[in-house]
């Protein structure tokens, strides 16, 4: 049987599109009858997602493998580090939390474990398939950091890879980013680098023809592909994603915030309502920009209290009652729904300093936050805003949640779903909680939940009749495969 083939995905910088051109290669490999796998060894991410059995990965990673028409796993991502914004990032390996860790003690605890599950999970995927397609992070060239790189050239010199280096014309200095990149690599690295790639541009091909003859004559390295800059939705992979994301849609009639919290996780929970040709997302981080909004998230948070922190600092807290009051509509998910309780409890000091903190005090709820983390894939019906929908999304969160029973006002308030513990909402449906991550993903649930938003604004009602996120995410790595194969030459890399 011929040996498996890999190749390496790396970037002159960060968000210079290696997510994106990791995906679109392993479609365009599946296309040609291939079976493939993404990879990366260590990913630094607030996005995460939930396999079958349980096990947390980077969700960039997950995108990766449904681009592949496979399952994600945990073999495509043994570690996952997720900062909590104090110098410190807890370390998820094999999807299981081992601890969490300053910066510069990370390698000095888990650089030989996390460099065994990289080469163990790369041998059980070149038993099974055909192509590895491996993302990097960051920049490989890092000189300060090269000797404890466990994502970059180290796995590409390890699978002896076929390497593409992708760089961001949209930013300028390609041609620089380029060239100082080769030139910090070793040797034997340089040597695996098998073709360039300039990404997002903008202009006329014609006019960059002398540059590109340049770099191809300086290096001796071909320019593989020119991608031109893409208007489609893509799932992001870091909150840099979001500052650039600017939703404006012609027949948008509604439109939704995200608080944009400084630690904010699982954004890719709200990539479906991205997709929807009515609503303009937008991403907030002041009080006035409420009023604008229809209905308002309150995100998943890495740590829940120090965002809460922030939101009363930024005023958005003390101005939600009066949104509510206005006709506005308010979601928690995750993090924001335990921000929504009465209380949040943390007395082991998980997020920092241990102690009790006033929530917004919305829904009769208390949390605690505990060691135990709950990460699992759930299936339920709901109850609102229609019955019997079957529900599938996932659970990351440490903490339980518990309906504040003997608080005079709860029999305003009803389960979301038939389990009690996912979610809950007020009985006008304005304010509503839920620790479902992916609960968007559900079409015929998403759909209702807008037009009960829209009924709110007198607006007629779109159609409930429509496929899960799923089906339609499909689509859209079909147009990225379509959109990129017109300008890269995959050839030079297999």
């Amino acid at each position: 049987m011929e040996k498996t083939k890999s190749i390496m995905v790396v970037g002159t910088t960060s968000h210079a599109g290696k997510s994106l051109m990791t995906a679109a290669i392993c479609r365009l490999l599946v296309r040609q009858g291939f079976k493939v796998t993404p990879f990366k060894g260590q990913n630094m991410a607030l996005n995460a997602y939930i396999t079958a059995d349980g096990k947390e990965m980077g969700h960039a990673q997950a995108v990766q493998a449904w681009a592949a028409k496979i399952e994600p796993r945990i073999e495509m991502n043994p570690i996952l580090l997720k900062p909590q914004g104090d110098m410190t990032s807890q370390v998820i390996l094999m999807g299981e939390a081992v601890g969490r860790v300053q910066a510069a003690d990370y390698y000095r605890d888990y650089f030989d474990r996390g460099w065994a599950a990289i080469t163990d999970c790369l041998g059980k995927l070149a038993t099974e398939f055909d192509y590895i397609v491996c993302e990097g992070a960051g920049s490989p060239a890092e000189i300060n950091l090269k000797h404890r790189d466990l994502t970059n050239m180290r796995v590409a010199t390890y699978l002896q890879a076929n390497t593409v280096l992708v760089a961001d014309i949209d930013r300028g200095g390609v041609f620089a980013h380029i060239v100082g990149t080769l030139e910090l690599l070793e040797p034997e690295e340089r040597a695996l680098i098998k073709g360039f790639v300039i990404n997002k541009f903008r202009g006329q091909r014609s006019l960059l023809e002398s540059g590109i003859t340049w770099l191809e004559q300086r290096t001796g390295i071909p320019v593989i592909g020119v991608i031109p800059m893409l208007d489609q939705v893509f799932p992001a992979e870091d909150s840099l994603d979001l500052l650039e994301r600017r939703s404006r849609k012609p027949n948008a009639d509604l439109t939704i915030g995200v608080v944009r919290f400084p630690r904010i996780s699982n954004f890719t929970d709200f990539d479906p309502i991205d997709a929807e040709p009515t609503v303009n997302l937008k991403y907030i981080t002041t009080k006035d920009e409420l009023n604008n909004c229809d209905a308002v998230i309150l995100p998943g948070s890495k740590t829940t209290i120090a965002d809460l922190h922030w939101l009363r600092q930024s005023g958005i807290a003390e101005s939600i009652p009066n949104y509510l009051n206005n006709g506005g509509t308010i979601m928690g998910i995750c993090g924001g729904f335990q921000m929504l309780g009465t209380t949040l409890a943390d007395p082991t000091g998980i997020e920092g300093i241990a102690g009790e903190y006033p929530g917004l005090n919305l829904l009769p709820l208390q949390t605690i936050i505990s060691k135990i983390k709950t990460t699992r894939q759930r299936a339920t019906t709901s109850n609102y805003p229609a019955q019997g929908i079957s529900i599938a999304g996932y659970e990351i969160h440490q903490g339980t949640t518990q309906w504040h029973s003997e608080q005079a006002n709860i029999a305003e308030y009803e389960q979301l779903f038939t389990d009690q513990t996912l979610g809950i909402v007020d009985r006008e449906g304005t304010l509503w909680g839920t620790y479902l991550h992916g609960i968007f993903d559900n079409g015929k649930w998403r759909r209702n939940w807008l037009n009960q938003i829209r009924s709110r604004q007198n607006l007629a009602p779109i159609t409930n009749d429509v496929p899960d996120y799923s089906t339609q995410r499909e689509e859209i790595f079909d147009q990225l495969a379509d959109s990129i194969a017109e300008y890269l030459d995959l050839s030079k890399l297999q």
